[in-house]
C-alpha cells in the first residue's frame, strides 16, 4: 500500500487528489445508502465500488455445490457450536463495499453478537464463492483483495464448471494459494476441523455419504 500512495504522498498536489478523492467518498455514501433502502430481500446485490450489482439467476451446477458446501459446513458447525454459517442472503459490510457471499462463516467472536433481526453483518471469517461467467471477474480481483484486506482468514474460490477447489488462507494481509484439488480431501485452516472429500462438493452421492460421517462422528 505505502509504495502506491508514495508518488501521491510526494506530490504538491497531495491536499487537492484528498479533496477530490473525499468528494467521491462522500457522493459514493450517498449512493450506498441508496443501495441499503432499496434492496429487497427477493434479491441477490451488492455494492462494489460505488455501483450496485444484482445477479442473475445461477446454473444448476452452481446451485448444487453453493448447497452442498454449505450443507456440510452449516451441520459440521452447528455440531460443534464454532458459530454461524450464511448462505447467499447474507450482507456483509465492508468499509467501502457489501457482499452477499455464496457461503461464509463467523466465528463465535462474532456471531454471538448478532441480534434479532439483523441484516448487516461484519467481514467473516471464512468464506466460499462459487464462480459463474458473470461473477467470476469481481470473485477473483475485487472480493480478492478486499476480503485479504478486512481480515477474512480463508478464501476457498469454487469452479463448478471444471469442478475444482482453490483454497487460499491469509498470510500477513496477502492471500497465498494453499492448494487447488479436484480430488482427495480438503480442510479449513479457520473452521477448526472441517475436513470434507472435495468430490462431495460437486456429487450428490459423495455428498450424502460425507454428511452421514459427519453426523456419526457426533
Amino acid at each position: 500500500m505505502e509504495n502506491i500512495l508514495e508518488p501521491i504522498v510526494s506530490s504538491p498536489k497531495l491536499s487537492l487528489y484528498v479533496e477530490q478523492l473525499q468528494t467521491l467518498l462522500n457522493k459514493e455514501k450517498t449512493i450506498r445508502q441508496r443501495f441499503y433502502n432499496e434492496i429487497r430481500e427477493n434479491q441477490k446485490a451488492e455494492f462494489i465500488n460505488g455501483k450496485t450489482v444484482i445477479h442473475s439467476p445461477v446454473k444448476i451446477e452452481h446451485n448444487r455445490a453453493s448447497v452442498f458446501l454449505c450443507t456440510l459446513l452449516q451441520t459440521y458447525v452447528s455440531a460443534h457450536r464454532l458459530g454461524f454459517v450464511g448462505h447467499e442472503k447474507i450482507l456483509t459490510c465492508f468499509s467501502r463495499n457489501d457482499y452477499e457471499p455464496d457461503i461464509c462463516f463467523f466465528s463465535r467472536a462474532k456471531s454471538d453478537l448478532f441480534t434479532k433481526g439483523q441484516m448487516k453483518f461484519p467481514p467473516p471469517d471464512f468464506v466460499a464463492e462459487v464462480l459463474s461467467p458473470s461473477t467470476e471477474k469481481n470473485d477473483r480481483f475485487d472480493k480478492f483483495m478486499d476480503y485479504a484486506a478486512h481480515g477474512v482468514g480463508e478464501y476457498w474460490i469454487i469452479d463448478p464448471a471444471g469442478e475444482t477447489i482453490e483454497k487460499y488462507v491469509l498470510e500477513s494481509g496477502v492471500y497465498e494459494l494453499s492448494l487447488k484439488v479436484r480430488t482427495g480431501m480438503i480442510h479449513s485452516d479457520v473452521t477448526d476441523g472441517f475436513k470434507v472429500p472435495v468430490r462431495a462438493v460437486f456429487d450428490g452421492d459423495e455428498n450424502l455419504a460425507a454428511l452421514r460421517k459427519i453426523l456419526q462422528t457426533e
